[in-house]
């Protein structure tokens, strides 16, 4: 195992020792991450081959690449190339729809802890922008204040309420588009549809079940308990009326694909439909019982990302309430590089010449794990890899990249955030249509809620078209063909009167 790099011979900083734990197994869950815990006492990377396996998920493939290039026609993002998005839960199944045009929507959210959001906050976030950009589609992201008061002993409503605020602003500053972008607050929102899905949704979770995948017991408050249903209940589309529709046998059926890290696929997975085991099996069943006059809900898709490591190194997770386990994206550049340069875990060597020998070790040194993330240059990455094992680059060098990729990504990212102020909040969560495209390649394109009567053009979740939009289409294609036979008729009057002409001319 790699040992933190004499900083006084690398970098001439001081870098802390690496922690001793007790043994343990890996922790991964929604409130929980910690990597395995050797008999040596060092915390290890995460084993995400053992979460594929442990949570029943799928790898991302080559071959799943291959068919999102050509569905899409775009270049996968850097995180899918680079394995960083690197697992999933029936993501064929979007890719289906986008192909035949059928809708489907973005969720995701934020739990609000603290007055500003840091760089693992913000990856996700990126990468659903990216996402939305790709199917243009709409995208809810969920505030999930009251989670953040239920799990808490200290904080208040007005606190995470605040924090709630700022953080929106956060997300907004990533870039996302308000003409297809719904950002709420449970505290707001909650009512009406979406709270009668919330009420559907419990109705299908024992306490057996959410002791089993949150590990509750007789002490734990009943808001933390039901709160698996309020987050569940945002993977609908029918919660959301003002978006896709009152007309709930058609906005059922409409599915959400939710980025996320993996320690929320246990929770997400309890969104599809009510299953917390980890057997796939109950979830189908439970799945095949929740209906809406006959019509089933759509289960929802998930796409999986790693963690960005907290400074500490392998094994964890960066947390918004220690400054020192992560990069904020409030920092200055002094900070950055105090920070990179005195905490981030490397995977040198203790002394330069044992480095310049044997190498580096990648998987560990925080600053190259960082670099995997905001170094968009995939021929860089690699140069910068095989030098650092090698051992032609010493940990001073790599971490000087690290804070320059940083220092770039976060002042863009602040520069972005001083435009936002409270009106551009109220605008992205105001209750109103959305307006998105959807795949244009498509054969045909279902009609999807622009705005207007939304209860008339919302789609089904099946990709059939209502009676009415068959109508519209049947009428559409008669005015067509009227036209085509003017033109024709025109086509013919002209070439008869240039036919005794022409005789003339010979």
């Amino acid at each position: 195992m790699a040992t933190s790099v004499n900083a006084v011979a690398l970098d001439e900083s001081l870098m802390p020792e690496p922690v001793v734990h007790k043994q343990a197994k890996q922790t991964i869950d929604p409130y929980n991450v910690s990597g395995e815990v050797g008999e040596d006492g060092v915390v290890k990377a995460i084993d995400y081959n053992k979460l594929v396996d442990e949570f029943g998920t799928k790898k991302i493939d080559d071959e799943l690449l291959a068919r999102f290039e050509r569905v899409t026609g775009k270049k996968p993002h850097h995180f899918l190339r680079r394995g960083i998005v690197f697992s999933h839960r029936d993501f064929e199944a979007i890719l289906d729809r986008h192909e035949r045009g059928e809708p489907f929507f973005l969720y995701t959210g934020r739990g609000p802890s603290s007055d500003s959001v840091h760089v693992g906050h913000t990856v996700p976030f990126e990468f659903t922008k990216w996402l939305q950009d790709t199917f243009d589609v709409p995208l809810i992201i969920m505030m999930t204040d009251d989670e953040k008061y239920l799990f808490s002993e200290k904080r208040t409503i007005e606190e995470v309420q605040g924090y709630c605020s700022s953080n929106a602003k956060d997300i907004i500053a990533i870039g996302f588009d308000p003409a297809k972008t719904f950002i709420f607050s449970d505290f707001d929102y909650v009512g009406g549809a979406f709270y009668r899905n919330i009420v559907r949704l419990s109705k299908h979770i024992t306490l057996n079940q959410a002791r089993a995948i949150f590990g509750f017991n007789e002490s734990s408050n009943i808001g933390r308990i039901h709160f698996g249903s309020i987050q569940g209940a945002s993977s609908w589309a029918s919660s959301f009326p003002h978006i896709f529709g009152e007309d709930e046998t058609k906005t059922v059926g409409i599915p959400a694909l939710i980025p996320c890290a993996i320690d929320q696929d246990p929770c997400k997975h309890l969104m599809l439909v009510g299953s917390v085991s980890r057997d796939f099996r109950m979830t189908r069943d439970v799945s095949s019982r929740l209906k809406y006059q006959g019509k089933p809900y759509a289960k929802p898709s998930l796409i999986h990302s790693l963690f960005l490591p907290a400074l500490q190194g392998p094994g964890t997770k960066m947390s918004a309430s220690i400054d020192e386990s992560a990069i904020f994206m409030k920092d200055t550049p002094n900070q950055i590089r105090n920070k990179i340069n005195k905490y981030a875990f490397s995977g040198g060597k203790v002394s330069v010449e044992e480095h310049k020998e044997l190498g580096g070790d990648t998987n560990v040194d925080v600053a190259f794990q960082y670099l995997r993330f905001f170094l968009d240059d995939d021929d860089e990455l690699e140069k910068i890899r095989v030098a650092y094992e090698k051992g032609e680059m010493l940990t001073g060098e790599l971490k000087a990249i690290c804070i320059k990729e940083l220092h770039t990504y976060v002042a863009a990212f602040q520069e972005r955030r001083a435009k936002v102020d409270d009106e551009t909040v109220k605008l992205f969560m105001e209750r109103r249509p959305l307006k998105w495209g959807g795949n244009p390649r498509a054969p045909i394109v279902v009609p999807k809620v622009n705005g207007g009567d939304a209860g008339e053009t919302a789609a089904e979740g099946d990709g059939k078209m209502t009676k009415n939009q068959l109508k519209k289409l049947e009428k559409l294609k008669q005015v067509e063909a009227k036209k085509a036979q003017k033109a024709k008729e025109k086509a013919e009057q002209v070439a008869a009167q240039v036919e005794p002409m022409a005789a003339q001319a010979a």
